[in-house]
């Protein structure tokens, strides 16, 4: 049996959960192989245990076995009770049985991640491709699950090229996304992501537009000499100043030209409007590592590139 480590939930609807879950026959057999299996966490009680649906079993995880933290740190509170509501991994540790032959399965989440970080997240290198779960969106970035509830963050300067004012313009809470490690995982297993290696260079995201053609946008910044929209996340261009414009607006764009060698798209608002902006679903492309991410073309004095050092 080998687990997968992935992102709270992934296990939840598989074939492989529910024979775990299935009987009590299925319990011993993932207690006995160590397996990773999930349910549903519905209550968190004054004592700060979490009780998890189980398949057909309510388990409980005994404060203390909730979250890993290094060094036997106490665990923090919201840590736990955030957890209320949302998919939680686990590995049984024993099967109590009560006078009246009720089952209640005894789990810790602990286990499950302390095993995540020794054998898959604590391996990563800066470069990996990794899947991961958008859980909380701040100002500064978004957290993200790597396996069974270990967070790391994505910095909001690492999720696109063209710049945003804040990460639900890129991202929406339990999306799925993938990422690029961009450091390893220190002792507690955080590690800094980042996203925008992912979404194609300058080129090619230029090459989806040609000159007059008119093109939808968002705004993103307006300055005294011009104003910034976004034709995709990693491509931006700049029109003339506009005062009757706002971040965040939708618009219709006319394409006057585009630079390559100065990574200069030149545009002019046709129309703007209130129109809520989407958050894209990515077209990510199919690989497992990056060594190196050149976004500028060739023949550009500015270059922006991510160099990944193992």
């Amino acid at each position: 049996m080998q687990n997968d480590y992935g992102y709270e939930g992934k296990l939840l609807r598989t074939a492989r959960n529910e024979r775990y879950l299935a009987d009590i026959d299925g319990l011993y057999e993932a207690m006995a192989e160590g397996a990773i299996v999930e349910g549903i966490s519905y209550l968190c009680d004054s004592d700060m245990h979490l009780h998890v649906k189980l398949g057909n079993f309510n388990g409980v995880i005994p404060s203390g076995e909730c979250v890993y933290t290094p060094g036997n740190e106490p665990e923090k509170e919201i840590a736990v009770i955030s957890r209320v509501g949302k998919p939680v991994c686990c590995k049984i540790i024993a099967v109590d049985r009560n006078a009246n032959g009720e089952i209640t399965p005894i789990l810790s989440r602990r286990d499950a991640q302390a095993e995540a970080l020794r054998r898959r997240i604590s391996k990563l290198v800066p470069g990996d491709v990794i899947e991961a779960k958008i859980t909380r969106l701040d100002p500064f970035g978004a957290f993200c699950d790597i396996g069974c509830g270990m967070i790391s963050l994505l910095p909001i300067d690492c999720m696109s090229v063209s710049r945003i004012s804040h990460p639900k313009d890129r991202f929406r809470g339990g999306q799925i996304i993938k990422a690029v490690v961009k450091t390893p995982a220190d002792p507690a297993g955080r590690i800094t992501l980042t996203h925008r290696e992912l979404l194609g260079t300058w080129e090619e995201n230029a090459g989806r537009f040609a000159p007059g053609q008119t093109a939808a946008g968002v705004i993103r910044s307006v300055e005294d000499y011009g104003v910034f929209i976004e034709l995709t996340p990693n491509l931006a261009g700049l029109a003339e100043k506009n005062e009757d414009v706002r971040v965040g607006q939708s618009a219709a764009v006319y394409i006057k030209n585009i630079i390559p060698d100065r990574m200069k798209i030149k545009l002019s608002i046709i129309d703007c409007a209130d129109v809520p902006v989407r958050v894209p679903d990515y077209d990510y492309p199919d690989i497992d590592r990056i060594d190196c991410w050149r976004y500028s073309p060739d023949g550009c004095k500015k270059v922006i590139e991510t160099v990944f050092n193992t």
